[in-house]
């Protein structure tokens, strides 16, 4: 039974001090043909012990799977004292700090948050997230045209190897700024640094590296950041936080280093959940920290000299006049970030190195292990925890038969890259063992139709 707060005397006389003397009389001004009549095919209301039954019948389908799959969202592990933390009340029911001085346990969870990720990516200001991956990188393309003084383009240089969801979501975002998102060529894997010379004296405001790219593997950072400084660019970093703890961090690529990064947090003790949600990050340079949509908690003193936090800046619509504004984002996602601050704090920097460490050895043997198999070929360039396999066979036949075995078998990529051929990207994090990858090769074999050893 629904919760309606108004009796029909409220509607009554909330009506007649407007005027109105029907709810229909008062939207009279939508269309007949936008009005909803009803919801056909939507089944007869069942009783709470009748929808219990059917959720626990259909819950009993799930069977565990086998995950080498990524593509942008990454199985790992999650110390149980991450969500048993953040799912406490007073961390699951906080919401938006308006009130600073009553919000102190929020702003300073969102102080560290933000000490950690500007020391992840070598830069010196975070924000307090945006609402994943995607949005963030949008949100650093926005934030690029913005503060590129020296460059007057409407234009990004984007690696072909970007994830293309990011880029859909950023090329719907900003259009309506008349923004243009420039693909470079790419050749083996990565960006053809010869083929740069054909953009001759095109003007763009920034380049957007990916680090790792989508396919696992790695660009020319420094060469590419130093040719787009050269050219008064900006340098967006699009990073995986987990290959971080053990790659250059984005603030000393090149000469210069980056200036901004942005990416998806989701690998820090977010749990997959059906795809969300999740949370993106943005730091920078200090020197376009006006550029920095969103919020950014600072440390202070009060005035007896004890230590505190405050909103330091929040350069939204809803703060300033709507010209100055740089976005209309009105939140973060605040018990995301709760959570992935417990986990950065648990696992500290050793902790973190060691779980990129273990993914990355782990792909390595997942790599040997499928290459093994008569047919497949494994990438010869370097890559974190994902990496590129070719199949003398269509990848999307392959993956069905995988999944009927309980086993995901990775991301067939060839909607988004056909040039790649029959190409499945692959992934393995901590959580793979020796056990499970020798699964996941009998299982391939077996569908390819080749004899392999046991």
């Amino acid at each position: 039974m629904p919760f309606i707060p108004h009796t029909t005397d409220d509607t009554a006389a909330m009506l007649g001090a407007i005027g109105a003397r029907t709810i229909d009389e008062l939207f009279d001004e939508i269309p007949p043909a936008l009005r909803v009549v009803g919801l056909p095919g939507v089944p007869v209301g069942l009783s709470e012990a009748a929808v219990t039954r059917l959720m626990r019948e259909r819950a009993a389908r799930n069977r565990a799977t086998l995950c080498f799959l990524g593509a942008g969202a990454y199985e790992h592990h999650i110390p149980a004292a991450v969500w048993e933390i953040a799912t406490r009340g007073e961390f699951y029911s906080a919401y938006t700090p308006y009130q600073a001085e009553a919000s102190q346990g929020t702003l300073q969870l969102i102080y560290e948050y933000q000490s950690m990720l500007a020391g992840l990516t070598g830069l010196e200001v975070s924000n307090a997230s945006l609402y994943d991956g995607a949005t963030a990188f949008a949100e650093a393309c926005l934030m690029a045209v913005r503060g590129a003084r020296q460059a007057r383009a409407r234009r990004i240089a984007v690696p072909r190897y970007m994830n293309p969801v990011w880029l859909k979501v950023a090329r719907t975002l900003v259009a309506g700024q008349n923004i243009e998102l420039v693909e470079l060529t790419a050749t083996a894997g990565r960006t053809d640094l010869e083929a740069l010379a054909d953009l001759g004296d095109q003007d763009f405001a920034a380049i957007c590296i990916p680090y790792p790219n989508f396919l696992g593997g790695f660009e020319p950072i420094d060469e590419l950041t130093n040719w787009a400084h050269a050219r008064g660019m900006l340098v967006i970093a699009a990073c995986n936080p987990t290959a971080l703890a053990l790659l250059r961090p984005p603030g000393e690529w090149g000469e210069k280093g980056a200036d901004i990064a942005c990416g998806e947090g989701q690998p820090l003790g977010i749990p997959l959940s059906s795809g969300g949600p999740y949370f993106g990050f943005l730091t920078c340079r200090k020197a376009l920290v006006r550029q920095m949509p969103g919020r950014l908690v600072g440390g202070t003193l009060d005035v007896d000299g004890r230590p505190g936090f405050t909103l330091t800046l929040q350069a939204r619509e809803q703060h300033i006049r709507r010209s100055k504004a740089t976005s209309n984002i009105c939140t973060n996602q605040g018990l995301m970030v709760t959570a992935a601050t417990i986990y950065l704090s648990l696992l500290g920097s050793e902790g973190l190195r060691r779980v990129a460490a273990q993914c990355h050895a782990n792909t390595l043997e997942l790599v040997r292990a499928l290459a093994s198999v008569g047919g497949i070929t494994a990438p010869s360039a370097p890559f974190f925890h994902e990496a590129v396999l070719t199949l003398p066979w269509p990848v999307a036949p392959v993956l069905q038969q995988l999944a009927a075995a309980g086993i995901l078998g990775g991301y067939d990529l060839s909607a988004d890259f056909p040039e790649l051929g029959s190409a499945l990207l692959v992934c393995a994090t901590e959580l793979r063992t020796t056990e499970d990858i020798a699964v996941y090769r009998r299982a391939l074999a077996g569908v390819l139709g080749v004899a392999v050893a046991a």
